[in-house]
């Protein structure tokens, strides 16, 4: 089988080779055109007839063929060959299976290409890869390497032409081994061996060893020159600041590798054109020989602290040395224990540089000062203020504070440091006699309640005293706390500390059982119910379990009394919450639920509302079908109800009752309804209802299809069947009358006997038939107990008495209007007494009692308590004013009916009066209706209330006069508060949020006069008791507003500082990051000139005074530095300025960010196209050239191969062609058959006929018309 070539980038170079004789041909055609131009036929070439096409498809017929260049398709194929010797799995029992199968397999995931396989005659296999270039060249290469034997071979080349061929990050050598399908190892750096090893088959090992060859013969054309020198001499040819070696590189264009101080090596690489790399070799070795013959040694102790002054900034005090004296001074490493400097030089010279070495050494001192160590963070300040202060002034001062340690470390130039250490000492004397601290000890578990949620308590205190107070961390288990500050302020802490700590060791801790998911509810929404609970009872600490721990334990803790109160608060909480979470779950077929929610939610909304339930329905994704009504138990049945009505009447449902023991309804519905499900699984999903647990009813509601109904009757019958025989039962008989007495005021009695027994009993509902049954449920010895104990009370009862008592003729009325209301409520809650009061018309004062003796006697003391509170009646008038009834009243009559309740009252509200203005005028007779509206003819008194202002009230005086003190406190007063006007608007708020959140918190109405009026006076309308409250928050809101005001004021503090525009860039910094970050920590504004301002250096910074100068100081900072800088032109082949900046400039700024410089480059039509600036220290800005240019080497190498590649990519621009061109000239062309010299007839209509004109036939060169 024959292998399929691929044309590749690289492959195609070597096609290009062997079609060298067509090129020059091609090459030399406009030298030709000169002399002798193509003819006709040449340039335009008759296109290939049927029949040659037909006879040899495969050669291209005409001149044609050999000019079109194949297109190249995004998915290419390739066929390998892998010879019978070569192969790795040889032995296989069938094609296509084992290892080898696996691999292609392998192959095929990891680069995405198409591979077959096929097995030619001479057993060699054939492999057909398909898929992108990419693809197909990783998966070549995996072939090669796993289904081929391979072979090795070594290629020597000189050691350091070896990073050449790995390239940068190693993408040469991975670009090399994929084109040539092999392995290429070369030595590790440290490995002295020279050989590079190569693996792979034949013809792939072939064209990787030309490859590398090639390689190093290019770098053969450069040389490297290793030159040792002792190492104390490499600063002499180094020169002072690299400017004796810059030099060199400079003059010679070789690059001088000199190894840093650090490094231990003596040798110096020289790289470059070998003629130049000698010259910079010879000058190298005469600086060398001469400082050899030249100079001297001197050593000399300096203390080993004093060395880093020696040595100075980036080595520069060495260097400054170097320059003045030409002296090198050698220090020892600073991990050496010797103090022993050494300075090399010309013996005339040695004087003056260790003159210069002590002075340096001796320029900056040590010293320290002694201050206890919990002082050092005052001395420090705040984000280090205090010391900012002193650094500011003398900035080459080095402080140090050393945690621990009673003392400060003062390190800078001895004249500084003296003036720093007489601050600092006095800054320490200052703190001493102003500051003092305490420690005290307090059990580490009330830590956390010391500092209060949120840190409120710990603050207040530290705010207070003015003092800082530690508290070490939990995890330290540690008692003691250490209060810091003002002497007074630190006692006066220590004292409430303590005070707190004893406080909390009287508390009591309660814990309360409160279900988990009610916790939410309790905290409420944000928070808010949990706040107000925490606002009734402020020393009572409430603490909630995480929500993790799945506890139901709620932990009180506070004084005793305190924690009572707010128990039983919370415990009626709870009742209430427990009351109104009853739920029950509505199976309604899913195909209903559309019908229950109705249009736009109005049905479902309707239910919620009447029943004043929450109902909530499955999602529509959802495969449940129940529906959950939460609510009061009464509320959820009407709301269940009115739901089944609706599934009822929309469907085609059949409904059986079946009569099922109450008794077994808890086992026949299984653990969390395990049992009753399964049975409605089975039955095609009819829904099973069971009643209500403790109504009694045996009633069990089975709805569904009919077929399935029936089914489900029978499996509940039997299974009910199965349950009966293991529970024991005793029904007892009382009368109907007797159960409320004998289950008791909110169920105590039967609660008492289900708990000393264990047994279940369970009383007959409204809709019972047999209302005197009474069934007890359990184990039989419990049933047997619960038995007599009830027995015993209905025995008690059934002992029947008759009484009577005297009541007043005068009452018998209140006891039996409304059809006897009282005497039913009477009878109900005493055990059925019957009451029988006199027909009315007789004058008879005997009421006869009926019943129980204990109802009896009861009921009795019920109705004496009635008639007292009859006697004792009277009626007072109130007087308040009818526009504040609504008030009064309270929202939904809630204020008037607590009172009522409170006092045990009646109250009357006057009907309202249609026109309360007409009473306003002068009382006149009008047609005699004045006069006739008293019957005694009595005219009203000028100063008596109006009979619209009068509520009335009856019952108790005493109770009287207190819902009268209840009612006139309800009445809203005004008071008028002073509030600046210009404070109004803010006092109002955005939208009137601010005022409304007041109105809101204190309860009352605040009126803010128009803006017209220009009035300081606001008015406030509410409860007396609201008032103060509220006249206190709005002159706390007044006050914090004017603070604002002054804070504003001085927020505004503007400074100018003038600074050069061409500096401006630099202070904003690349997308502003150095003017934010300025901004930022000072808080400050900063503004920079508009470009069409008049005065462009000036910069404005507003904000706190101390803050706009610490900014400007900032700013003037970098300004300075700026000044110091300078600019350098590189020169740098434009051609490498693109790999130098890299992908969105990525590389650049990496370099400019590692030098600390600015690099400019130059712009499109620039000057000079290679002039690159550099700008920073001076320093800074020779590392970076030197950087550059280097990279500038690397890249320029690259950029001439690719150059050199584009010749055979691309046909050669001939710059001769510069003449003007004479037009497409061509020989023997049809028009020059008749005449040589004759050019076409341009007016002739036959050479150019004119659209849609009669043409005659005429034979054309290229072939009949078709």
């Amino acid at each position: 089988m024959s292998s399929v070539a691929v044309l590749t980038q690289e492959s195609f170079a070597e096609h290009r080779s062997g079609l060298v004789p067509q090129q020059i041909k091609v090459a030399t055609l406009n030298s030709e055109e000169e002399s002798d131009p193509p003819t006709y036929k040449d340039a335009f070439p008759p296109l290939p007839e049927k029949a040659a096409c037909l006879e040899n498809t495969q050669e291209p017929a005409g001149a044609w063929g050999s000019k079109i260049r194949p297109i190249k398709a995004s998915v290419i194929t390739q066929v390998f060959h892998v010879p019978l010797e070569e192969r790795k799995y040889k032995d296989m029992n069938q094609f296509g299976e084992g290892e080898q199968a696996k691999i292609c397999l392998e192959i095929m995931q990891r680069t995405g290409a198409h591979l077959e396989l096929s097995l030619a005659k001479d057993q060699g296999l054939s492999i057909m890869v398909s898929g992108k270039l990419d693809a197909v060249m990783k998966a070549r290469k995996d072939i090669v390497a796993r289904l081929q034997t391979q072979a090795s071979a070594t290629v020597p080349i000189p050691k350091e032409h070896h990073r050449f061929v790995i390239g940068k990050n190693g993408e040469k050598l991975q670009d090399l081994e994929l084109k040539t399908a092999t392995k290429i190892q070369i030595p590790r750096p440290d490995d002295p061996s020279s050989l590079i090893r190569i693996t792979g088959t034949k013809e792939g090992i072939e064209k990787a060893r030309h490859e590398v060859l090639l390689i190093s013969a290019e770098q053969d054309k450069r040389a490297v020159e290793r030159l040792e020198v002792e190492k104390a001499f490499h600063p002499f040819i180094a020169g002072p600041y690299n400017r004796l070696v810059s030099e060199i590189m400079q003059e010679t264009g070789t690059r001088i590798n000199i190894p840093p101080p650090s490094v231990g090596r003596s040798e110096i690489v020289l790289t470059g054109e070998k003629e130049q790399l000698a010259q910079a070799v010879a000058r190298i070795r005469k600086v060398y020989e001469e400082k050899k013959k030249k100079t001297t040694t001197i050593a000399v102790e300096v203390k080993k602290s004093q060395h880093k002054y020696v040595i100075g900034p980036k080595g520069n005090s060495l260097q400054e040395i170097l320059e003045r004296t030409g002296v090198s001074v050698e220090i020892p490493p600073s991990d050496s224990a010797s103090e022993t400097v050494i300075l090399r030089g010309e013996p005339e010279k040695l004087g003056q540089a260790l003159t210069e070495v002590y002075a340096k050494a001796n320029s900056f001192s040590v010293s320290s000062v002694s201050a206890p160590s919990w002082l050092h963070r005052f001395i420090i300040g705040k984000k280090g203020q205090n010391l900012a202060k002193v650094t500011q002034q003398m900035p080459k001062v080095h402080i140090e504070f050393t945690e621990g340690e009673d003392r400060i470390t003062l390190e800078g130039p001895t004249e500084d440091v003296t003036v720093a250490q007489g601050q600092i000492e006095a800054m320490v004397k200052d703190l001493i006699h102003r500051m003092d601290y305490v420690e005290i000890n307090i059990d580490h578990k009330f830590h956390r309640h010391l500092i209060g949620k949120s840190g409120a308590n710990i603050n207040r205190i530290k705010d207070q005293y003015k003092v800082s107070v530690r508290i070490p961390p939990d995890s330290e288990k540690s008692n003691l706390i250490r209060i810091e500050g003002d002497p007074q302020g630190v006692q006066q802490a220590k004292r409430e500390l303590l005070e707190l700590a004893s406080r909390m060791e009287n508390e009591r801790t309660k814990d309360l059982l409160v279900e988990q998911r009610f916790h939410r509810t309790i905290i409420g929404q944000k928070g808010e119910r949990i706040r107000e609970i925490r606002d009734k009872f402020p020393e009572v600490i409430i603490n909630f379990p995480d929500p993790a721990q799945k506890s139901d334990i709620v932990q009180l803790r506070g004084p005793k009394n305190e924690v009572e109160k707010c128990t039983k608060y919370m415990q009626k909480m709870v009742a209430d919450l427990v009351e109104n979470s009853y739920s029950i779950s509505v199976p309604i077929f899913k195909q209903f639920h559309k019908n229950i929610i109705g249009k736009g939610g109005a049905n479902i909304k309707k239910i919620r509302e009447e029943s004043n339930t929450k109902i909530d329905l499955p999602a529509e994704n959802s495969n449940s079908e129940t529906i959950v009504i939460t609510g009061k138990r009464a509320n959820c049945e009407a709301a269940r109800s009115r739901i089944l009505s609706i599934q009822k009447d929309l469907a085609n449902i059949a409904e059986v009752e079946v009569s099922i023991p109450a008794r077994l309804h808890n086992s026949l519905i299984g653990t969390k309804g395990r049992l009753i499900r399964s049975i409605m699984e089975e039955c095609g999903g009819v829904h099973i209802h069971f009643p209500v647990e403790g109504s009694g009813s045996d009633t069990v509601v089975i709805r569904g299809p009919s077929s399935d109904v029936e089914k489900a009757k029978k499996q509940l019958l039997h299974l009910a069947e199965e349950k009966q025989t293991k529970s024991f039962t005793v029904d007892i008989r009382a009368k109907p009358e007797y159960h409320k007495f004998l289950i008791g005021k909110g169920g105590g009695k039967i609660r008492k006997v289900r708990d000393s027994t264990g047994a279940r009993i369970i009383f007959p509902t409204a809709e019972d038939k047999d209302q005197d049954l009474i069934t007890v449920i359990g184990k039989e010895d419990a049933v047997r107990e619960a038995q007599k104990e009830l027995e015993a009370l209905i025995q008690n009862l059934d002992n029947v008495v008759e009484d009577s008592m005297l009541v007043d003729p005068k009452h018998h009325r209140h006891f039996v209007i409304r059809r006897g209301q009282v005497l039913r409520e009477i009878a109900e809650e005493y055990g059925g007494v019957m009451v029988s009061f006199p027909r009315s018309g007789t004058q008879s004062d005997k009421v006869t009692l009926k019943g129980a003796k204990d109802c009896v006697e009861a009921a009795k003391k019920r109705i004496q308590e009635i008639i007292e509170d009859l006697e004792a009646q009277v009626t007072l008038e109130c007087a308040i004013p009818q526009r504040f009834h609504r008030t009064v009243m309270g929202p939904k009559g809630s204020r008037i009916q607590q009172i009522t309740r409170d006092h045990g009252v009646q109250i009357k509200f006057p009907d309202r009066e249609e026109n309360p203005a007409h009473s306003l005028e002068p009382a006149m007779q009008e047609n005699g209706d004045e006069a006739a509206e008293g019957r005694d003819g009595k005219e009203a008194e000028p100063g008596s209330p109006r009979r619209c202002d009068i509520i009335v009230i009856s019952g108790r005086k005493e109770k009287c006069e207190a819902a009268r003190e209840a009612l006139q406190a309800l009445v809203p007063v005004t008071i008028e508060v002073e509030v600046p006007f210009d404070l109004h608007r803010y006092v109002i708020g955005q939208k009137g949020s601010g005022i409304r959140k007041m109105m809101d918190e204190f309860e009352v109405n605040i009126q803010v006069p128009a803006p017209e009026l220009q009035s300081d006076t606001v008015a406030i309308t509410g409860l007396a008791a609201h008032l103060e409250r509220a006249k206190t928050g709005l002159l706390e809101r007044v006050r914090e507003l004017q603070a604002e005001q002054e804070e504003r004021a001085l927020r505004n503090f503007k400074l100018s500082v003038a600074v050069d525009p061409k500096y401006h860039p630099k202070i904003i910094g690349r997308k502003g990051a150095v003017i934010t970050q300025i901004r930022l920590e000072h808080d400050v504004n900063i503004q920079f000139p508009d470009k069409d301002d008049a005065s462009q250096e000036q910069i404005t910074i507003t904000g706190y005074e101390k803050n706009t100068e610490a900014a400007r100081d900032a700013i003037l900072k970098i300004v300075g530095e700026l000044e110091q800088m300078v600019s350098e032109d590189v020169p740098l082949d434009h051609r490498v300025h693109a790999r130098i900046i890299g992908a969105r400039g990525k590389a650049i700024r990496k370099v400019m960010d590692e030098f600390k410089v600015d690099i400019r480059f130059p712009q499109s039509g620039a000057p000079d196209p290679n002039c690159v600036t550099v700008t920073g220290l001076p320093e800074n800005v020779e590392e970076a050239i030197d950087h550059i240019l280097n990279l500038e080497e690397e890249y320029l190498a690259d950029v001439v191969d690719n150059e050199a590649l584009q010749v055979y990519m691309k046909p050669p621009v001939h710059e001769e062609a510069k003449a003007p061109s004479k037009g497409f000239v061509v020989r023997d062309a049809p028009w020059t058959a008749s005449s040589s010299a004759k050019a076409p007839d341009v007016s002739s209509s036959e050479e150019f006929p004119s659209f849609g004109a009669q043409v005659a036939p005429k034979t054309l060169p290229w072939g009949p018309k078709r």
